[in-house]
């Protein structure tokens, strides 16, 4: 790199990189520093260059063949030169010295206006066409900042009932722009899902997330994208009616079935653990799955384990908490002292244990599975008298008040469990 005066101007002069050979014929560039001080040039060079690189990489994009790709290349391109962006309506609408200087600063090499450039600053790259597919392309970017955090199981669960919903969407209405999406056509999803409730196949709480769902993706990139349309989404939830939710195990189911010798000799030895150590703990599967040789401490007075986020990202601010470990539980993680590798980063262990408890007849009633444990916990500790706070920090929920102290000691709190513990 050089700085040499030409004229009463001082230059920038380098040597073009191997990657820009395609969109510049150049082998060396000389850059106006528009100063005669060669102080001032020195301390102007190295944003000259990097706005040089930014246009050059603007050009290798603006030739591909994606639209949205070449759309965006377009408007840094514009960016790079000074002007804003704007589609050929609209400069021809701009004053005329405007116009003029837009023209002028289109690079013509032998006379003969380099075509990128040329489109970007006069507008002719049309504004590509978002389909709903293409919409959640682009969602997993614009709404990076939700995946902050999350492991790799967290992050795909985090992204299915997305990608269920828009292939619901398309499959029903079909891959339209979003642009173009009616009041009728949402209209029309909804009767899908209508259909779909009366009949008995899924209930008002799925319809919803999967309208929900639809919607965020929707919506986000119409912001993110500053599109400006406005999206017909009001008003299609379903009225849910009482959430159904998953009864508890009782003592005696437990007692006599689940821990009857040999009933659970059939299941792999970790999802086994797993399943004793909630029964004493309540934690979500996910929570136990994800506990670590530092996050289960068998060593002193009072085994316990604690849920962290480690290498995860927890359910709620609350759900970090320390549980001690008794009874069948606690002789669960001994067998397990580092946790459980088999499904620290799989989704499978809930599917795993309720087909082997189903085909075994280890389940009270249809409707309960491996979750039910957690809410017999709690039903346990309701019965037992265990204060608010505690049932509350044992099993991660948000308390209806303010905190104040930190709560009951891990000595306290194991004794309680153990007059409640198998």
């Amino acid at each position: 790199m050089s700085i040499a005066k030409r004229g009463s101007t001082f230059h920038l002069r380098r040597r073009v990189p191997r990657r820009y050979s395609g969109v510049e014929p150049r082998e060396t560039v000389w850059i106006s520093l528009h100063t005669d001080s060669e102080t001032v040039a020195h301390s102007k060079a190295d944003r000259a260059w990097s706005q040089m690189i930014e246009a050059w990489e603007a050009r290798l994009a603006g030739n591909s063949t994606d639209a949205e790709t070449r759309y965006e290349a377009a408007r840094d391109l514009a960016q790079a030169r000074g002007f804003r962006y704007l589609d050929a309506g609209n400069v021809a609408k701009q004053p005329v010295e405007d116009v003029v200087e837009r023209v002028e600063a289109i690079p013509a090499p032998a006379n003969q206006p380099d075509p990128v450039e040329a489109a970007a600053l006069l507008g002719t790259v049309p504004e590509p066409r978002i389909t709903v597919t293409k919409a959640l392309q682009l969602y997993w970017t614009l709404a990076r900042e939700k995946t902050f955090g999350k492991s790799e199981d967290q992050l795909r669960r985090w992204q299915a009932p997305r990608k269920k919903a828009v292939k619901n969407f398309v499959a029903v209405i079909g891959d339209k722009e979003i642009a173009n999406i009616t009041r009728d056509d949402m209209l029309d999803f909804r009767q899908h899902w209508l259909d779909r409730i009366e009949a008995g196949e899924v209930t008002a709480n799925s319809a919803n997330k999967d309208l929900i769902h639809l919607g965020d993706v929707l919506k986000t990139v119409n912001t993110m994208k500053r599109l400006g349309l406005s999206l017909p989404l009001g008003e299609l939830s379903f009225k849910e009616g009482e959430a159904r939710t998953r009864p508890p195990f009782s003592e005696e189911w437990i007692a006599q079935r689940l821990l009857a010798p040999s009933a659970l000799a059939g299941l792999n030895d970790e999802a086994r653990g797993l399943l004793l150590g909630m029964i004493n703990t309540g934690y979500r599967p996910s929570e136990g799955a994800a506990l670590t040789a530092d996050t289960i401490r068998l060593e002193g007075d009072i085994p316990h384990i604690s849920i962290e986020p480690t290498g995860r990202q927890l359910k709620s601010q609350y759900a970090r908490r320390v549980i001690p470990l008794v009874g069948v539980s606690l002789a669960a993680f001994k067998e397990f002292p580092e946790g459980f590798p088999r499904y620290r980063d799989s989704a499978t262990l809930s599917a795993t244990v309720n087909k082997f408890l189903r085909a075994n007849g280890l389940l009270e009633t249809p409707r309960h599975s491996f979750y039910s444990l957690r809410h017999s916990f709690e039903d346990r500790m309701l019965a037992a008298g265990i204060d608010d706070r505690i049932r509350r920090d044992l099993f991660g929920h948000r308390l209806d008040r303010e905190r104040y102290g930190k709560g009951a000691s891990l000595e306290h709190v194991a004794e309680l469990v153990r007059g409640i513990a198998f």
